[in-house]
Order: structure tokens, then sequence, then C-alpha cells
């Protein structure tokens, strides 16, 4: 029998057999035994999550650590599954699920997040399609799968040379931005989430997606041996699991980071939550101008939530649900976990690590699999109660975090820094008296990206130089992106350890 009949056969398309120097026997270990290898994962140590990390110290998550944590949680995930004797046929149906799969796509997951987190996505996004004429643009997780299968260097290889289960598990978002499957995702009615247009630029595309055109046949190829078991626009389950492990880990270690920096407060939370819980009968009856106009007032903003998720995700939201939400996450956050500011002390740290694996354990045991899913689901998903505490989770983080004038100050600094350093790079490129000595990365990035291109693409030479830039700002740490921009800036005084970042 021809071994790419067999679908568990067909799951290692694409991927090499184990090379003498692989260190593991399983071809998915391999897979992940590579990526931790690669330096696209190493430099994660020095990327933002949510906060530089420079800025707090060893404090808070940085891309890694949120890696690491994502792994862990898939892992554990994907074994309580394969234990469940109900879901054992289906599971094999949809396509298999190994936890070693689920575990080396969560630490893949997140190699093409470029510096400062998702505000250096969203300026290197607008930059590459308004600036470089790049029509893809730059998305996170579309520039993860590109590193692994085109940009990364192992050996004579390009590419980390991974298993099709793998990289199939990596696309959270298994479309191109603009016109792959056909019909694309985004005309779906839902469409599944990420797909959707957003409204102040319809010509973009859909706003999250996991592969550019130029990996489009890759990304046929990983995810042919799930033809027939799965929709063309949906998560392989391994992809579901690793997705779903993400949500849990960002809502739980985000809370943790910023209570033990003392961003997050008690009585800011409290007045929020409880509010709600007094008035919402009113506030229910209030207009949305009305609600809009006052959404500082505390109770405001959570009402906004629970309208938010009625409209983008009627499948699940539900009223009793939310309210119990709300109350559990006031009594183990506001009552609980914010009691006491964080002081360092032993007792403390037990707190947080309880708070923490309390939640974890709650958010696990809790996971499903269906095998008919509605648009904007996995088939891997959360029970009801634990979908709204996530929700509610994400939201103390956004109202109380992200939506800080302090913060916004220094995303502003980063986001001109970006933007300055992308210029500067271009004009480097332009300079015909500068070609002999452009960074040798970026002379590679252009003839690599240019090879990519079909030779009738409109302004080729135009796309190839803005997707090597793109590229290679997204391959740069926090810190290196603001010694590069003070070397060409004129501001550093150390030549030569300057070169690092070249």
């Amino acid at each position: 029998m021809d071994e790419m009949a067999d679908p568990r056969a067909r799951r290692l398309f694409g991927g090499t057999s184990i090379a003498p120097g692989d260190l593991a026997a399983s071809p998915f270990r391999v897979d992940r035994d590579r990526i931790v290898s690669s330096p696209f994962f190493s430099r994660l140590g020095s990327v933002t999550q949510v906060i530089s990390p420079g800025g707090s110290g060893l404090l808070v998550h940085n891309r890694l650590t949120h890696s690491l944590k994502v792994a862990q949680v898939a892992r554990a995930i994907a074994e309580r599954l394969l234990a469940d004797d109900r879901y054992r046929v289906l599971l094999d149906k949809l396509g298999g699920l190994d936890p070693d799969v689920v575990e080396a796509a969560a630490l893949g997951h997140d190699l093409g997040h470029p510096p400062f987190g998702h505000l250096g996505e969203q300026v290197l996004d607008r930059l590459a399609r308004h600036r470089l004429g790049v029509p893809d643009g730059f998305e996170g997780n579309a520039q993860s799968y590109r590193i692994v299968t085109s940009t990364e260097i192992r050996g004579e290889a390009t590419g980390l040379d991974l298993t099709a289960a793998v990289r199939a598990a990596m696309l959270k978002y298994p479309w191109t931005r603009h016109d792959y499957p056909d019909p694309h995702p985004r005309l779906l009615d839902p469409p599944p989430r990420g797909a959707s247009v957003p409204p102040d630029d319809p010509s973009s595309g859909s706003a999250k997606f996991s592969a550019y055109r130029t990996e489009v046949d890759d990304l046929r190829q990983a995810r042919e041996p799930f033809a027939g078991r799965i929709s063309d626009w949906q998560q392989t389950v391994e992809a579901s699991v690793m997705d779903t492990a993400d949500d849990i880990a960002y809502a739980i270690h985000d809370v943790e980071d910023f209570y033990r920096v003392g961003v997050l407060q008690q009585g800011a939370v409290a007045a929020e939550l409880i509010a709600w819980q007094n008035e919402r009968a009113e506030l229910r009856e209030l207009p949305a101008a009305a609600l809009d106009a006052a959404s500082r007032r505390p109770g405001r903003s959570i009402e906004q939530l629970r309208r938010q998720l009625h409209r983008k995700d009627r499948w699940i939201s539900d009223d009793t649900a939310f309210v119990d939400a709300v109350e559990q996450v006031r009594h183990e956050l506001v009552d609980g976990l914010l009691a006491a500011p964080f002081d360092g002390s032993v007792e403390a740290e037990q707190y947080v690590a309880r708070f923490s694996a309390r939640w974890t354990r709650r958010f696990i045991d809790a996971i499903t699999v269906e095998a008919q899913p509605p648009v904007r689901s996995g088939h891997v998903l959360l029970g009801p109660a634990q979908w709204h505490e996530v929700q509610v989770l994400k939201f103390v983080h956004h109202r109380f975090v992200l939506a800080r004038p302090d913060l916004a100050l220094h995303q502003r600094g980063q986001a001109n820094l970006l933007g300055t350093l992308v210029e500067a790079l271009h004009a480097w490129l332009l300079d015909p008296d500068e070609q002999a000595r452009l960074p040798r990365r970026l002379h590679d990035l252009v003839e690599m990206a240019d090879a990519e291109l079909d030779p009738a693409t409109p302004d080729r030479a135009v796309q190839a130089r803005g997707r090597a830039i793109i590229d290679f700002v997204a391959a740069l740490t926090d810190g290196q992106a603001a010694a590069m921009l003070d070397a060409l800036s004129g501001r550093s005084r150390q030549l030569w350890t300057d070169s690092f970042v070249l």
C-alpha cells in the first residue's frame, strides 16, 4: 500500500527523515527540537508580550515565556483529551491528535512576532501595505509560518523542514489575506474568528491570516492530509488545541503579570465589576450612544463587553453564563488575588502560583471536542461557563492595562521608533552608492524575496525590497531595533558593538 494513502503517514509529509544530528526519535519531537534550537526562538526572550521586558526586569512575561506556557497548556489539553474514551474515534476521524505536535506548534506559533508585541505588528502591517508596496502586509502568524518554511536556514535547507502535521497545527487562521481558499472565509456569514474585514479598511482583506501568498503552496501541502476531514478554512484539531491553549495562557498570565508589578489595583477592578452587578438591569436598557458617552463610569465598559459578545458570538454568548462569570472573576480575582498587594514574599508567590494553577486546571478540565463546531469556533473548545470567564479575564487586562495613558505614551514612542527604522532601511536600500555595504542579512533577504515572486509581478523589485525590510525588522528584538535606529541616527557612539544587529 502507498504509505501516502495512510493519513498517519501523510501527517509526516514534507518533513525529512530523522537526520544524524537530531536528538529525538519521534519526527514530531524532532520538529519541536528544531524550533527550540532556532535563533528565532531564542530572540523571543527579548521581545515584548504586552510591555517591553526591559521596562520591568524579569517580572513580566515575554514572548518566550508565553510560548513555553502555551506549550505546557496545549500538551496538557491533548493528553487529557486522548485519555477520554468519548473522543477517541472522533479525534481520529478529524485527522488525529498528538501531544508532540501541539507542543511543537505552540512553541513555534509566535516565532514571527516583531519587536514591541502587537503594536509592532500593527505598525509593520501599515508600513508594508501603504509605504513599501507589499499587498499582503504583515501578520505575526503568517510571519511565523514564513520563518519555518522559507526564511529560517537549517544546514543547506530553507525553512525548518517540519512535518505536515506540525505546520498545519501552526495555522491558527488557515487562509491568506485575500484569496485562499476560494471562496475566501471572510465571505462566510458569520466569518470565522479572525477572517472578518476591518470596517475602517474594507479593501485590506482579513484581519488575521496565517500565510502570505508566497507560502500558499506550502500551506496547501501541510493541510493535504486533512482534506475531506475538515473544511478548507477550519483549523486542524491540533491547531485548535494550540489556539485554545494560547487563549488560556494569555488570559491568566497577563492578569498575573500586572498584579505583580502593581498595575492591577483591587479598587478599580472591584468598582467596575460590582457596579455592573448592582446596576445591570438599568445598564441593559441604556441606548448604545448613552453607554458609549459614559464608558469611563464603573460598570459601563463591562456592559459594552456583554453586548459585543452578543453581536460577535451569538453561538455561545449567554446572559446567565456572563453573570456567573463576572461573579466568579470578582470572587477569585478581586476578593482573592488582588486583596493584598504583591510584596514579593513567599506567601505572595504561593498565592499567585495557586491562582494560576487553579484557573489553568479549571479551563483544561472544561475542554470538549465537537464534530460540527460553530463557524467561529474550532473543533476543540471551552465549555460555555469557562469561555465566558476567559472573556471577562481578558476584559480586565484590556480595560485596566492596555487602556492606560502611560502605556500609550511608551507605545507611541515605540511605534515612531519602528516607523523611523523602516524608513531608514528603505532609504539605505535605495542608495546606489551603498549597495556594497548593506547589512548582509538584508541583502540576502532581498534576493530571497525577489526569487519567490512571479517574474510577471507588477512592481516586483518594489515588493521584494519591501518584504525584505519587513522580514529584517521583524526578526529583531526590542533592544536590537532601538540600537539599530540609534546607529542609523548617529546617536550611538559604540561603533563595533552595533554590528551584532547586522
